[in-house]
């Protein structure tokens, strides 16, 4: 009797590997060897002992530092292509993987929203795999359904460390308090976005870009434990979630083995014990964040990219203790409100350049908004 072979082993590149998105990949990769092998590995050079260390053990045909590197990286042959890079800087990373046919497994949702149309146009059905925990999600449970049944998508946020404080309330809040997730351990700026809920406003476009589905039929909502993820409602009145303990293994390991997952990844829900799932309406006052999002994604064009890069900028201000914490997106909608949106480059649709210019022009502004205000 013959035994039915395994998924082969794919070859993967990781960019961003000293990250939490690309060492926690590792980490899958270690766990099964006969699943995965790392080819590649680039780092924006933060960590470099971290990076030595990484390439001294996986041994890639190719690693390096630095943006150049990660796009020749994702230009390579291989099965996948892990974008663990944080911010703007992983577009170009983004848009080699998919020049060169390879799937790309996207943790860099900003390349997604800052590119649009750019990325979109690019990837073939089926070539982006998110790793996002909501996006995977999502991508998950629209497999119990037809696109045609699909009668909204519903993001959930952990609501982030100060869920249910009032505007005022967060006027006060320090650079400590911000980074004290409740649930989630992540990087400095992704925790940042989630306090504000920055994160989850470019969620929303992601979700937009990555299923097509228009924004009036993606809904947030709030839920402080982070256990379903998110979730997809069909036309019937039926609602598929998907639902694990708060771990990025999951999404990850599916990302780099998709359309399969991977058997012993992390703990399941342990379905014995007594829990409560709580979901709350978000509060749109408090954290305009995601209203703005919208906005900068029905604009189209260079707006989401402009949302983006002015708040790398503000987040950055916040944590050198320069700007408060409401003012993060305060000085997003004053940049906003200030960028004339085209939605096309001067001689044809929307490029690269087109895109990285817009994120360069709305750095600029928002350092020259706040040395005005002091």
């Amino acid at each position: 009797m013959t035994s039915t072979p395994g998924p082969a082993r794919r070859d993967v590149v990781v960019l961003g590997s000293t990250g939490s998105i690309g060492t926690q990949a590792l980490e899958v990769v270690r766990a099964h060897p006969d699943r995965f092998r790392v080819v590649a590995l680039t780092a924006g050079g933060s960590q470099p002992e971290l990076f030595e260390q990484q390439v001294a053990e996986w041994r890639p045909a190719y690693s390096g530092t630095g943006e150049q590197a990660s796009v020749e990286a994702a230009g390579m042959a291989c099965d996948v292509v892990l974008n663990g890079i944080t911010g703007a800087v992983g577009l170009r990373p983004t848009v080699a993987a998919l020049e060169a046919g390879n799937t790309l497994a996207l943790a860099n949702k900003e390349s997604l929203i800052i590119g649009g149309p750019v990325v979109t146009d690019l990837a073939r059905p089926g070539q982006i795999v998110p790793v996002d925990s909501e996006h995977s999600a999502l991508a998950q449970c629209l497999r119990g359904g037809r696109a045609s049944e699909v009668r909204r998508l519903v993001l959930t946020a952990s609501g982030g460390p100060f869920r249910g404080r009032t505007r005022e309330q967060l006027a006060e809040v320090t650079v400590e308090e911000a980074l004290d997730h409740p649930t989630w351990d992540m990087g400095p700026v992704v925790t940042i976005n989630s306090a504000t809920l920055v994160n989850k406003g470019l969620e929303v476009i992601e979700a937009h870009l990555l299923f097509g589905v228009p924004f009036e039929d993606i809904e947030v909502v709030v839920h402080p434990t982070s256990v379903v993820h998110s979730m997809v409602e069909f036309t019937d009145g039926s609602t598929l979630a998907q639902a694990s303990p708060p771990t990025m293994l999951i999404p990850i390991a599916l990302g780099l083995a998709w359309p399969d997952r991977v058997p012993g990844t992390a703990p399941a829900v342990d379905w014995t014990t007594r829990q409560t799932w709580d979901f709350h309406p978000l509060d749109d006052e408090a954290f305009p964040a995601v209203r703005l999002a919208r906005e900068a994604g029905s604009r189209g064009g260079t707006a989401p990219a402009v949302y983006n890069a002015a708040n790398e900028v503000c987040v950055e201000h916040f944590r050198q203790g320069r700007l408060p914490f409401t003012g993060i997106v305060d000085v997003v909608a004053r940049a906003l409100a200030a960028h004339d949106v085209p939605s096309g480059g001067p001689t044809g649709p929307l490029t690269v350049d087109d895109v990285l210019a817009a994120d360069r022009w709305a750095r600029d502004h928002v350092e020259q908004l706040l040395r005005e205000t002091g």
